[in-house]
């Protein structure tokens, strides 16, 4: 038998061992992982993280190297996230930004049209994890549908006492993400909740805590009056996550009890608000995601939006 291999043998075997020796160095795309649902622990992120993307949404970007990261995650500024909107003549902020600057976010993050995203963020407070709830509803509402959020964040990764780093980020290849038909099933307008508020039925839930939902605080740069929207029930953000290092989302027999508790039908088509959308996005994530209610939806521009015109009505002093 002739042991000298030809040209063309080698060619075949030098590409084989190419191939093992990239998939072990990560030099070969992975598969996109399976996400097992809307929430990821820190356990399943450290056996699949090859297989994902995985987004920190930071309030302050240069905590993402002073404070550290899971290695491999991609910096996405909560900043960034969101945008402003001329709705009918009027300019609101901090809103849904539009298809093509969403579409530009996720490019610029590395994220495909076929990624399996995993969204963390500090993981320290409710305010923490709900800047990542944000991100996860507009992927949803332009339809991408392979996203996870990574339960307690990187205070649950760093609980676990797997490795952080506090390298610089580095430098991203482009994806090829592209916004899908919007799903408005997942959204509450000003008209929406306009009629709802006419109609009395007691669907709004406001996930801010309860000083301002009675009007003793206001966010005055960009609410416009103190209170909260008429029949709303109260359900503040911080009692839908666990207190401990690591702010983890309430298990779902929890979280559907606590709803009861504050008033909240879990059958009628619920809708999340708070100052600006970004609490609200938290009680959305639980509302729909995690305790089952499909038509929950999240009014976008909550306060801000309605109190934008001073003749709607808001309620102060009193708990429905």
């Amino acid at each position: 038998m002739n042991r000298t291999l030809s040209k063309r043998g080698w060619l075949v075997h030098a590409l084989a061992v190419f191939t093992i020796v990239g998939f072990g160095l990560g030099l070969a795309p992975a598969q996109a992982a399976n996400l097992p649902g809307p929430l990821v622990d820190a356990s399943w992120l450290k056996q699949h993280k090859g297989e994902v993307v995985l987004l920190d949404v930071r309030k302050k970007a240069k905590n993402f190297e002073a404070h550290g990261h899971i290695p491999g995650a991609v910096l996405v500024p909560w900043k960034q996230v969101r945008g402003k909107k001329k709705i009918d003549g009027v300019e609101y902020i901090k809103m849904l930004p539009s298809a093509t600057s969403f579409t530009r976010l996720m490019k610029v993050s590395g994220v495909n049209k076929d990624s399996a995203v995993v969204i963390t963020t500090n993981g320290l407070s409710s305010k923490d994890v709900f800047f990542g709830t944000r991100l996860y509803w507009q992927m949803k509402y332009y339809g991408h549908k392979n996203v996870a959020m990574l339960d307690g964040g990187n205070a649950a990764w760093a609980q676990a006492k797997l490795p952080m780093s506090k390298d610089k980020p580095g430098k991203v290849k482009g994806g090829n993400w592209s916004a899908g038909a919007e799903n408005k099933d997942l959204l509450a307008s000003t008209m929406d909740v306009a009629g709802l508020i006419k109609s009395g039925a007691s669907t709004l839930v406001d996930a801010r805590t309860l000083d301002y939902h009675l009007g003793l605080e206001q966010k005055k740069k960009y609410v416009y009056q103190a209170g909260h929207l008429p029949g709303s029930k109260l359900v503040p953000h911080d009692i839908l996550v666990t207190h401990g290092k690591a702010a983890k989302f309430r298990d779902a027999g929890q979280l559907k009890s606590t709803l009861a508790a504050m008033g909240v039908d879990l059958s009628a088509a619920n809708v999340a608000y708070c100052n600006s959308g970004h609490l609200g996005s938290g009680l959305w994530f639980v509302l729909h995601e995690l305790a089952g209610n499909d038509s929950a939806t999240l009014y976008d521009g909550s306060m801000h939006a309605w109190t934008k015109d001073k003749s709607r009505p808001v309620t102060a002093m009193k708990l429905n």
